[in-house]
């Protein structure tokens, strides 16, 4: 079936996209070949490189403790720069030229500089001017980082979801005599953010992933930085390292999953809020009980 974006190939057409599926299944499938040979090759397929994957130790001792330190640092700068960077969005849209000129001078320094130079700052920081403990100081970096960076990219994220809306949504609400504020929270939040979500996700995702600038940069003993430990002790680098990714791959898995069912769930419920009509509200001789003045006599049917 034929669309406005999509036409409905023809004979050629398809033969064509049967033969380029073909070719590429087989380059995949020499592509895998060519992988677990040189895998072979290297004694990377021995019980020994996957043996301690099947132990407690590795996991109590090393992965799930390097785990549990990356799920902590990334729930925490996600619970801390959602917030900041709705209100750093928001704030680029007041009608307030220093408000806007303060917001948008946040946003744009932390959105210029890279998060494992913010790591290394914030690192620098805590150790010079604070009371922050050695062991606590590589989880007070990241998450400060994190927050910085993320709160910023969030902030240009909301700003353009909201613009995103007709303007006939804005007009619609001051000609009821709504403020800007409860326009803004009554009206276009909850709107924007369901075009939001999938970029916010993303966003979410990506903060997962940094956490492993610390490990790197500043020791934080997150799951990468684990799976060094463990790689240095049974002597299985590659393993390892294909172990870890596995286990990314599944937790962003999970939360755009998540994500994805929280956006149906509210596409769902913003199309099912239209009031319905009782037929036994209408009267028996035919007409309606009372207008929308809450008068009697309706209309005949």
């Amino acid at each position: 079936m034929s669309s406005v974006l999509y036409d409905t190939p023809g004979p050629r057409a398809r033969v064509r996209n049967i033969v380029l599926s073909v070719v590429f299944a087989a380059l995949l499938v020499l592509l895998v070949w060519w992988v677990w040979q040189k895998m072979d090759d290297n004694d990377l397929l021995t019980s020994a490189q996957w043996s301690p994957f099947t132990e407690s130790d590795a996991w109590t001792t090393y992965l799930l403790p390097g785990l549990g330190n990356t799920l902590k640092a990334a729930a925490l700068a996600m619970v801390i720069a959602l917030p900041l960077g709705a209100v750093l969005g928001i704030a680029r849209l007041s009608d307030h030229r220093t408000v806007r000129a303060a917001s948008g001078t946040i946003v744009e320094f932390f959105r210029a500089i890279p998060v494992l130079l913010l790591i290394l700052f914030a690192n620098q920081f805590f150790s010079d001017s604070t009371n922050v403990t050695s062991e606590d100081r590589p989880l007070y970096a990241v998450v400060t980082a994190l927050v910085l960076y993320n709160a910023a990219v969030l902030a240009e994220i909301v700003r353009a979801g909201i613009l995103a809306l007709p303007k006939g949504q804005t007009e619609a609400a001051y000609a009821i005599g709504l403020r800007k504020s409860q326009t803004m929270s009554s009206i276009l939040l909850p709107q924007a953010v369901t075009a939001m979500l999938p970029a916010i996700v993303s966003q979410l995702v990506v903060i997962v992933k940094d956490t492993a600038l610390g490990g790197v940069m500043i020791g934080f003993t997150e799951l990468l930085n684990s799976r060094g430990t463990l790689a240095a002790n049974y002597a299985n680098q590659i393993p390892s390292f294909i172990v870890v990714a596995i286990m990314y791959i599944v937790l962003n898995f999970l939360l755009t999953s998540f994500a994805s069912w929280l956006e149906k769930r509210l596409r769902r419920s913003k199309r099912s809020t239209g009031a319905v009509l009782d037929p036994s509200s209408a009267a028996v001789d035919g007409t309606f009980g009372a207008g929308a003045g809450g008068a009697p006599g309706g209309t005949a049917i």
